[in-house]
């Protein structure tokens, strides 16, 4: 669990494109909170985050103040959250220089920069990096939520679910406050338990102390309910959180896909645009892009697919893992044999369902099947309610002959949510179509 990072994944992230891969980092404005004052307790000290200062008075404060530990933490947690919703990698190589400053300047028992250093690598999919600051910051000081929150979010993303589940207990166990409670909304969902994901988010929604948490719940409600196919209810909870965020670009983002699925797509693409123009991320340029082609806008959707294209060399060159948005696109709309190699080298570091799911989508588009059902089956082995995933196995189901699974995956999917993906939501109907009529 994207740090509630940009949008519970990281991004942490979470719509019927990329799946759950936004789960990756749970990190998002207002969700890591650093203890003031150098207070290492995240039990009892204020829940104030570093993104909430203005970036420019921490620049000045470290400046006036360079022997001022927490003021680096909170500058480098700020340049994270920046990178998140800039799309802007350079900004982490700042906010590293910025937690090493923390550091040095205190060494020892240094809460604020240990999970800053955990925030900073999870948001870079180094999560096994991750891991290691966050075991520290939780030995540092075993009663910070916070801490916990990044112990939690590392170990899902590892595939270590139990423990995951375990450290979210314990952070609530120490404070429940928003942060908490949508972690632990996140572990339901991640089992496909739909009903008890939405009633510990709207715990979180009503513990939000801040415009980032509120819009963060909405964003996240909006998401669940077209997960059951309320689109109604998606469009609801995304407008709601746009009155009180007008510039927030999960929000813009989810809207568009409500939108999309009530069918007003001159809607959803103005949303699209509004959010990429903000926040250039892969997944509303894919999102964009398969809605445009889904129009029969070719000039359109190229016009995303040329920028992710762009986005993926400039990961290449970087050598980060890639994420699962770009391992579909480049399944879909590029290479699957390249696909496929981008999910083996993500699936080295990131074994979580979602890259899973990725894996067995371009292996099958690669034409190798076989190996694509047992990734499928280890996409959905939590129980998660994706239909994209469903749909992904039922393909390759039908692909291997099994038609009688394919049926059952393909019957679940469109049931769950009718309108999951802009391409694949009518193959999806016409498979189940040509399957009926066959046997």
């Amino acid at each position: 669990m994207d740090n509630q990072a940009s949008r519970r994944s990281g991004h942490r992230v979470r719509n019927a494109v990329v799946a759950l891969s936004l789960g990756a980092a749970l990190f998002t404005a207002g969700a890591i909170g650093l203890a003031p004052g150098g207070s290492t307790s995240g039990a009892s000290a204020p829940h104030a985050a570093p993104a909430r200062g203005s970036l420019g008075a921490l620049q000045a404060r470290v400046k006036l103040v360079p022997k001022d530990a927490g003021a680096w933490a909170a500058l480098g947690m700020a340049y994270v959250q920046q990178a998140r919703t800039t799309a802007d990698p350079a900004t982490y190589e700042r906010a590293e220089q910025a937690l090493k400053r923390s550091l040095a300047v205190q060494r020892d028992d240094n809460i604020n920069a240990e999970i800053g250093m955990g925030a900073l690598a999870a948001a870079r999919h180094d999560f096994r990096t991750a891991l290691d600051w966050a075991r520290r910051a939780t030995t540092t000081d075993p009663y910070s939520s916070v801490a916990q929150g990044v112990l939690a979010d590392a170990y899902t993303q590892l595939g270590q679910y139990p423990a995951s589940y375990k450290a979210v207990q314990r952070m609530n166990d120490l404070r429940p406050d928003a942060p908490a409670l949508a972690r632990a909304s996140y572990t339901f969902e991640l089992r496909g338990e739909t009903d008890q994901a939405v009633t510990l988010m709207r715990r979180s929604l009503d513990a939000a102390s801040t415009t980032g948490e509120r819009s963060f719940a909405h964003t996240v409600l909006s998401t669940l309910a077209l997960q059951t196919g309320d689109t109604r209810q998606a469009l609801q909870e995304s407008e709601t959180g746009l009155r009180n965020a007008p510039r927030d670009s999960a929000l813009l983002e989810a809207r568009a896909r409500a939108e999309a699925s009530l069918g007003q797509t001159q809607q959803a693409v103005a949303d699209f645009e509004a959010a990429i123009n903000i926040a250039p991320l892969p997944h509303y340029l894919l999102g964009l892009g398969e809605l445009q082609q889904s129009l029969g806008h070719k000039e359109q959707a190229e016009a995303q697919y040329a920028v992710l294209r762009g986005q993926e060399t400039i990961r290449r060159t970087g050598h980060t893992p890639a994420d699962t948005d770009a391992i579909l696109f480049e399944a879909d709309h590029g290479n699957p044999a390249r696909a496929v190699t981008m999910a083996q080298e993500a699936l080295k570091t990131r074994p979580f369902i979602a890259i899973h799911d990725a894996y067995a989508w371009a292996l099958h588009r690669a034409g190798r099947d076989e190996e694509a059902l047992g990734q499928a089956d280890q996409a959905l082995a939590l129980g998660t309610r994706s239909a994209l995933f469903r749909y992904h196995r039922a393909v390759i189901q039908h692909a291997l002959g099994d038609d009688a699974a394919a049926r059952s995956d393909l019957e679940t999917a469109l049931h769950t949510e009718p309108h999951f993906h802009p391409l694949h939501a009518a193959t999806a109907r016409a498979l189940l179509k040509r399957i009926d009529k066959t046997s």
